[in-house]
């Protein structure tokens, strides 16, 4: 039986189910508690969107998401596993930080910011330089060595703050906070145009950042020559090489692509919320990417989307928690849980049922055809 389904099936009804039962699951978690699953659904819902500081968190929060999303789902394609963003978005935090405690006394952001996009994506990329040559050359797996690098930017980056980069008479494990020239401004004008107030909410221009990115994505991925040879070496690696696309060459630079998008991310939290960089500033943004890639199918459509969904899940669970004093920050994190279990753990739950029926439907309809003829 054809194990192929129709795409329409493969990117949105499957994610579907998945989010369904998720939000099936979460709402007997609530009920448990003591506490109306519907209630918390309009709470969560209205807490993202029905306001416009709610939209801007949702969204601030959406922007890490799709950084670390796309920079999953560029390895994927080329079948490797980055699970390296959260280490790899701590070194683009520094390659931010270099731009702007050196420019933001003397430019103004809108020179700054270009330079900090480039060093940020510079720094992300070479931190995974290591793990794509060690890969590709010498066959040591790229998730083995992604993830022991985050614990190296980890203790890298509390070595810098408290040692080299933090005010002289500070206490504090950060950096001192940024002049003007280094702080992204927020994006309330847009929000103005439809009469909505930003209020407190850090969104700023990261956030059309993190579009471009997508677009770029999607342009190299399926647009150009070399989107086809990293989507073929991902495919049959065998088949990639007969067909002279060379293999070393083809993993760094997709690596490196991913570990650069990685480190963009730290743009919207360091430059545009805290305007200083702090001690775990990437808060885990770099795993919960993963989700986010197999939510939205490697795609960058699905990837925006799936981010904006985690982004809610994250300011509308706040909102959750403060309305609703059974459901604590714990029992937020324990939703956000459940949605990336049942959307990448057992992402193939309903698959083979779907597989099954949909080549039952196509049998059938084949059968008709003939018997028509």
């Amino acid at each position: 039986m054809n194990n192929e389904l129709p795409r329409w099936v493969d990117y949105g009804l499957i994610p579907i189910f998945n989010l369904a039962v998720a939000f099936l699951v979460s709402g007997l978690v609530v009920l448990f508690v003591g506490e109306n699953p519907i209630d918390a659904a309009i709470l969560l819902v209205r807490g993202s969107f029905g306001y416009g500081e709610g939209i801007g968190f949702t969204l601030f929060h959406a922007t890490n998401f799709i950084f670390t999303g796309l920079a999953v789902a560029v390895a994927f394609h080329c079948g490797l596993f980055n699970i390296g963003g959260e280490g790899q978005a701590y070194i683009g935090g520094l390659g931010v930080v270099v731009v702007v405690l050196a420019l933001d006394r003397y430019m103004p952001w809108w020179v700054t910011f270009p330079i900090a996009i480039a060093f940020s994506a510079i720094f992300g990329a070479l931190w995974a330089l290591i793990p794509a040559w060690l890969q590709a050359s010498r066959g040591s797996h790229v998730v083995i060595t992604t993830i022991m690098f985050n614990f190296i930017a980890s203790s890298l980056m509390v070595w810098l703050l408290v040692g080299w980069l933090k005010p002289q008479g500070s206490m504090a494990p950060q950096t001192r906070t940024f002049e003007e020239g280094g702080q992204i401004p927020k994006m309330d004008w847009l929000f103005d145009l439809f009469g909505a107030k930003l209020g407190g909410a850090p969104l700023n221009l990261s956030f059309l950042v993190a579009l471009i990115a997508a677009f770029l994505v999607w342009v190299l991925v399926w647009r150009t020559r070399f989107g086809y040879e990293l989507r073929t070496m991902g495919t049959n690696p065998t088949a990639a090489i007969y067909a002279g696309i060379p293999p070393v060459k083809t993993v760094v630079i997709t690596m490196l692509i991913s570990g650069g998008l990685a480190g963009m991310m730290a743009l919207n939290p360091v430059m545009g919320e805290q305007t200083r960089m702090e001690l775990d500033f990437v808060a885990g943004a770099g795993f919960v990417g993963i989700a986010v890639a197999l939510m939205g199918r490697s795609h960058p459509v699905g990837i925006v989307l799936a981010a904006i969904l985690f982004g809610m899940l994250y300011q509308g669970g706040a909102e959750l928690a403060f309305d609703m004093p059974n459901i604590s920050r714990d029992m937020i994190i324990v939703i956000q849980g459940l949605v990336i279990l049942f959307a990448g753990a057992l992402e193939h739950m309903f698959r083979p049922a779907l597989v099954n029926f949909f080549g039952i439907l196509s049998m059938g309809s084949k059968k008709s055809a003939g018997e028509t003829v």
